[in-house]
């Protein structure tokens, strides 16, 4: 029992470290490629082809002189960030493993609760700096991370009833044969969107709407703060993407393709980012309430009763 624990306590330190790693290469990748979309160099000086430009960055960013507003909620206004990046690092809990790990069969609704916590520490890094400028920007990106974490669930739940289970790991087994994608494939578009909704990402960046907004919630931070709320956001930028491999791209997490799929869907993100404007705040919200809800409801209700009717059928 002991060895059990010790080995799951192992597993998980190995886990965080290697998305932390992750998380770092993909800033590099993020900073390259937008580089290649706007005709110039990416980072290429720092080591090989700029490869050590994450851990140099990481450096300048965690030494630099930490201001703190005079007017802020002191303790809140330093553990939102803190918080931020932990419930984002404990999100990759529920990712499933055949080894020793937290893989429980729960982990969907471990999911759906952790990721709705994120909106707290968005809320409260924007309301205790004491800004105008990050209040609005708080207040922006939990409107719109509230509106689409109900479409999200939603489309979640059409997947869950196929399965009739809140494991993940059983999306990987009932796609032995054949993708969700192809058998849901405007769900998963959907799903895709939302995620991008969700992670605060172009074209949905209103939290950090630089021309309007000087960068948001988190226009008071500066050096560990900054990076810490940063590396959260991309930390679920990967963890989203891997949810999308494991939902609807076959899931197959034992082989070497899950991990290629992962950085594909990254890569998505980022293409995402250096090619689509940003949306109208209104038109974003009006395509969460008016378009993916009731879309997405009314999948959920098709897939509930070709459920029962297979059921009785069977009966």
């Amino acid at each position: 029992m002991v060895k059990d624990l010790f080995l799951v306590i192992i597993s998980v330190i190995i886990l965080i470290l290697m998305v932390l790693v992750g998380v770092a290469f993909l800033t590099l990748l993020e900073r390259k490629v937008l580089g290649y979309v706007q005709i110039r160099k990416g980072p290429n000086k720092v080591g090989f082809l700029g490869l050590m430009q994450p851990f140099s960055d990481a450096i300048k960013l965690f030494s630099k002189e930490q201001t703190y507003p005079y007017m802020s909620n002191f303790i809140l206004y330093y553990f939102s960030p803190v918080v931020n990046l932990f419930l984002a690092l404990f999100l990759w809990m529920c990712m499933p493993f055949v080894s020793l790990t937290l893989s429980f069969n729960f982990s969907v609704l471990f999911f759906l609760c952790l990721s709705s916590l994120g909106v707290y520490t968005i809320m409260l890094a924007g309301w205790s700096s004491n800004s105008n400028y990050s209040m609005l920007g708080c207040l922006r990106s939990v409107a719109q991370s509230i509106s689409y974490e109900v479409s999200l669930s939603l489309i979640m739940m059409s997947f869950l009833i196929l399965i009739f289970s809140l494991n993940l790991l059983d999306l990987m087994k009932f796609q032995e044969y054949i993708w969700f994608i192809f058998l849901l494939f405007p769900l998963g578009l959907m799903w895709l969107v939302s995620c991008l909704a969700e992670t605060n990402r172009t074209p949905f960046d209103f939290a950090e709407g630089e021309s309007e907004l000087v960068s948001g919630f988190n226009v008071e931070y500066s050096s560990g703060g900054f990076a810490m709320i940063f590396l959260a956001e991309y930390a679920s930028i990967l963890f989203m993407s891997m949810m999308c491999c494991l939902m609807f791209l076959g899931g197959d997490i034992i082989s070497f393709i899950f991990f290629l799929k992962i950085i594909m869907l990254g890569f998505f993100w980022i293409w995402v980012r250096g090619t689509l404007p940003r949306f109208r705040y209104d038109k974003l919200m009006y395509l969460a309430w008016k378009c993916y809800l009731p879309v997405s409801l009314n999948f959920l209700l098709m897939f509930f009763g070709l459920k029962l009717f297979i059921f009785f059928s069977l009966i």
